[in-house]
């Protein structure tokens, strides 16, 4: 008997699957726990239809990335500190700072879990700060770290 899953499934597979399972184990478990439902016409079109709008719900969050990675693009982030001798900082900068600072300047709230440094920012100069948007989307950020004396 095919059916078709409604969540995720360790045993069987993931959401939207059409499998086949012994009629048994379908009538007494799957359809009663709501784990599946019979895949008739109907319930085919159903899940098409409910397939096509995901594709069209992820493509637009993609394209909203892509825009938000020509913004960031276009923008170079000053940051003013305090430093010690040799362009030394006391402390290091952040993506939280980093994170904040882009909502304050430019109205652009990226979530600090989302910025990736290469390595800690401890000293001044320009630095390249990878931003992940999306799976398939990463941006670059400029950030001048400048003495603040």
């Amino acid at each position: 008997m095919k059916v078709i899953l409604l969540q995720d499934e360790k045993s069987l597979g993931k959401k939207g699957d059409v499998i086949n399972a012994k009629e048994g184990y379908a009538r007494n478990f799957l359809f009663p726990k709501k784990i599946a439902v019979e895949a008739t016409p109907a319930n085919m079109k159903v899940l098409e239809n409910q397939k096509k709008l995901q594709e069209q719900k992820e493509q637009e969050i993609l394209d909203e990335a892509k825009k938000l990675e020509e913004e960031l693009l276009k923008i170079t982030l000053v940051i003013k500190t305090k430093s010690g001798e040799n362009g030394k900082l006391f402390g290091s900068i952040t993506t939280k700072e980093i994170a904040e600072l882009l909502k304050e300047t430019h109205s652009i709230d990226i979530d600090k879990r989302k910025l990736e440094l290469d390595d800690s920012i401890k000293a001044l100069g320009n630095y390249t700060v990878k931003v992940k948007l999306h799976s398939k989307v990463t941006a670059r950020l400029n950030v001048i770290v400048t003495n603040a004396n």
